[in-house]
C-alpha cells in the first residue's frame, strides 16, 4: 500500500498537493476508494481512504490508525558523513534511510575532494531530502530522516555534546565499535565517517580533544559508503531493532 508523509498532524479530512498528488493522480492513477497509508511529522501512521481527485490535489479520509505498528527504532542514530565523490552521498542517504537513521549531516572535511558553492550546496540537501524521504516511504518508515546543510567539521564537532559520538578512524587498533557499544549505553549515538582518503591526524586529534571516541571497524579499510552503512548496521544490531522483530512479537 503507497504511504505518504504530511507536514502537519493526522486529521480526520486531509488534502493532498504538490509533488506527491502529482505522483498519486498521473503515476499510480488512484482512484476514489483506494487505500494509502499516511504518517505524520510525530511518526503517527493511519489508514486512509481516497474519496475525491482533482487535478493537482487528492482528498483522504481517516479510517484508523494502525498503532499496532512500530517501524522507529528506539534509539536516534546521527550520520556525520564527509561528502564523498560523485553521486555515492545519494546511496548513503537512502540506505541510511533504510536502516532507520534519524538525521544526516553532510561535511566538508580536508580529504574531501568536492567543493559545491552555495547554490550548490542548496541543491544538494533538497536532492538528498528527497532521496530520503523516497527511501522512508518504500520500506515503511514512520518518519523521514532529516538532511542537515553542508557544514565544516570543526562546527559539526559542536553537535556532539550529549551523544555517544564516535569516530571511524582506519589508524584506530585498539577499540571496535562493538567494544565501544558494550561500554556505552544510551539512546543516541552519532557516527563521523570520513571521505576517500580518510580523516587527517589533525582532525583525529581535534576529535579526540572534543571527547569523540576514536573507533575501528575492522582489518580491512573500508570505502567510505561501505563504512558509513556498516557502522548504521552494527549500531542498529546491537542497541536498535535490526533483527529483533521475532523477539517483540
Amino acid at each position: 500500500m503507497r504511504r505518504l508523509f504530511i507536514d502537519g498532524t493526522l486529521t480526520e479530512y486531509m488534502i493532498i498537493e504538490g509533488d506527491d498528488a502529482r505522483h498519486l493522480l498521473y503515476a499510480m492513477r488512484v482512484k476514489p476508494g483506494q487505500r494509502i497509508v499516511v504518517a505524520d511529522k510525530k511518526g503517527i501512521i493511519a489508514e486512509t481512504e481516497i474519496i475525491k481527485c482533482e487535478a493537482q490535489r487528492v482528498f483522504l479520509h481517516l479510517l484508523h490508525k494502525l498503532s499496532d505498528q512500530k517501524n522507529e527504532s528506539d534509539i536516534e542514530i546521527v550520520l556525520v558523513q564527509c561528502l564523498p565523490k560523485g553521486d555515492k552521498m545519494d546511496y548513503i542517504v537512502q540506505k541510511a534511510a533504510e536502516l532507520g537513521v534519524n538525521k544526516i549531516i553532510p561535511v566538508m572535511s580536508c580529504n574531501c575532494v568536492v567543493r559545491y558553492d552555495l547554490e550548490k550546496r542548496e541543491k544538494r540537501q533538497q536532492k538528498w531530502q528527497k532521496i530520503a524521504e523516497e527511501a522512508s516511504k518504500q520500506c515503511g518508515r514512520g518518519s523521514v530522516p532529516q538532511i542537515a546543510a553542508i557544514t565544516d567539521l570543526s562546527t559539526c564537532l559542536d553537535m556532539a555534546e550529549g551523544y555517544n559520538a564516535c569516530i571511524c578512524y582506519e589508524n584506530e587498533k585498539h577499540m571496535s565499535l562493538n567494544e565501544y557499544l558494550k561500554n556505552h549505553d544510551g539512546m543516541n549515538y552519532m557516527l563521523f565517517i570520513g571521505p576517500e582518503g580518510g580523516f587527517t591526524l589533525d582532525e583525529a586529534a581535534q576529535c579526540k580533544i572534543r571527547g569523540i571516541n576514536s573507533i575501528s571497524l575492522g582489518n580491512r579499510i573500508l570505502r567510505t559508503e561501505t563504512a558509513a552503512l556498516a557502522a548504521v548496521t552494527i549500531v542498529q544490531y546491537e542497541k536498535g531493532d535490526l533483527g529483533n522483530q521475532a523477539q517483540q512479537k
